[in-house]
């Protein structure tokens, strides 16, 4: 397996330079007139401005306007990142060694970096706060879903660990804050087929072989509210989210089912009541057994008041 070829520059806000190869074979004449080309949503002035202020490298450093075309090269630059809203809630680490790092996000910080949300990530904010350029996610948890999340600090070991999430070798629970329905028999499995188009929000069940697999516990009940342990057997998108709403009791917070409500991302209010509470594994490097707990809890069985702003306001979540 050939290696990456290193990048001649360094990380920029904890992200890495994004990389391209021209092609071996194109009528272009200057990298200008390729990169006007193959990079449609930046505006031309703004490619040849970045070449005036020599921010695109080639092996052998920085590129001007004028650069000729060189088939089958490698060319290194940063992008612009977004403007972006900044989430106010902190990402705490909860554990670290050698290899392993595991944070417990809040609701409203994406992941990774992805469209809208590039700093604001808890990826780039570890990245730059603990100064590791190489921290890679094991996995993903969706925005809007709080608790935990795994990071690898170790390059040469991001493949074991992500091979465990793949292999479903990872024990996972949630909590969940959601309506109450005494006529509902609990606990149960829910198997279902779960498909998400690309560009489209929200996933939906459809007929076929069942692709998707959670076990739905209701710890405790009061006021019309249940408490709820959820366990994915897999790892479809929104599944559990999905499950509760084909149940009957949407989790509160949620904007895509069984609606969707696209709420802006100034918009810190009602967070999803969705916590990951548990991952637990056998270490595929020292096969020792880990079990990692979340600290948070969820607003809405604390206070539905505070939680729905009817109240006053303590913060995103709170702490054990």
């Amino acid at each position: 397996m050939r290696r990456k070829r290193p990048a001649p520059i360094p990380p920029r806000h904890g992200l890495d330079p994004a990389r391209l190869r021209l092609p071996e074979e194109g009528p272009w004449t200057t990298l200008l007139e390729h990169l006007v080309e193959r990079l449609p949503r930046v505006a031309p002035a703004r490619i040849g401005e970045m070449l005036h202020e020599q921010r695109i490298h080639g092996e052998d450093g920085p590129l001007g306007i004028d650069a000729a075309y060189v088939p089958g090269s490698f060319i290194w630059f940063h992008r612009d990142v977004p403007d972006e809203v900044p989430v106010p809630f902190d990402v705490t680490v909860l554990h670290r060694d050698e290899h392993l790092l595991v944070a417990d996000k809040p609701h409203f910080l994406a992941t990774i970096p992805r469209g809208r949300h590039v700093l604001e990530t808890a990826l780039v904010r570890l990245r730059r706060s603990l100064d590791l350029p190489a921290l890679s996610p094991a996995h993903r948890l969706d925005r809007v879903t709080a608790g935990l999340v795994m990071f690898v600090i170790t390059p040469s070991a991001r493949g074991a660990y992500q091979t465990m999430f793949r292999d479903r070798l990872v024990h996972k629970e949630y909590e969940a804050i959601a309506p109450y329905d005494a006529g509902l028999e609990l606990p149960r499995t829910v198997h279902s087929r779960i498909m998400k188009e690309r560009g489209v929000l929200a996933a939906q069940e459809v007929p076929g072989p069942p692709n998707a697999e959670s076990t739905v516990e209701l710890l405790e009940h009061r006021d019309g509210l249940g408490r709820y342990r959820l366990t994915p057997a897999t790892g479809r998108t929104h599944q559990l989210r999905v499950h509760m709403c084909s149940l009957g009791i949407p989790i509160l917070g949620d904007d895509f089912y069984p609606e969707l409500h696209e709420k802006p991302l100034d918009d810190f209010t009602k967070p999803l009541q969705l916590l990951a509470e548990v991952l637990e594994f056998d270490d595929p490097l020292t096969g020792e057994h880990r079990r990692f707990t979340s600290r948070r809890t969820l607003a809405a069985w604390d206070s539905l008041e505070e939680w729905a702003g009817r109240g006053p306001p303590r913060g995103n979540a709170r702490w054990r």
